[in-house]
């Protein structure tokens, strides 16, 4: 274990830049968490989501920004980060082309493939807090 930071370190980084999943966790209205697998991407210390407006995360951190993320290596799930962070702000702006990145990223594809007429997407950006790194054990 490397122990607890709120700066995103390199081997952060290179988990949170490879094709591994997220796994993020917001709070409902009746207190109880909800956990959803999703895309994630890295803009200089923040954190960045792109999701669909009127989605249960999107409607749960417009409400209250406190989230959860974890990474876990896809090719050795002991290699993980556990983020606790606040969302700085939620936004439409750059929304449709950063989930193109994301698709390129994650389906080595240029368009989003599942890109509907009427959803709007948004970024979500995210301040971490705390940073629990953990490397594998040799």
């Amino acid at each position: 274990m490397e122990g607890e930071t709120n700066q995103l370190s390199e081997p952060v980084t290179r988990l949170m830049k490879g094709k591994n999943l997220a796994f993020v966790a917001t709070i409902m209205k009746d207190g109880s968490p909800q956990i959803t697998p999703t895309w994630v991407d890295l803009n200089d210390n923040e954190i960045v989501i792109n999701t669909a407006r009127g989605r249960i995360k999107e409607k749960n951190l417009s409400r209250d920004p406190r989230i959860a993320i974890s990474i876990a290596d896809q090719n050795n799930p002991y290699h993980m980060v556990t983020i606790r962070g606040t969302v700085l702000d939620i936004t439409a702006q750059g929304a449709d082309d950063h989930i193109d990145k994301l698709a390129k990223k994650y389906l080595g594809v240029d368009k989003y493939p599942f890109h509907s007429p009427t959803e709007k997407r948004v970024i979500i950006r995210v301040r971490p807090v705390k940073i629990f790194y953990q490397r594998p054990q040799r």
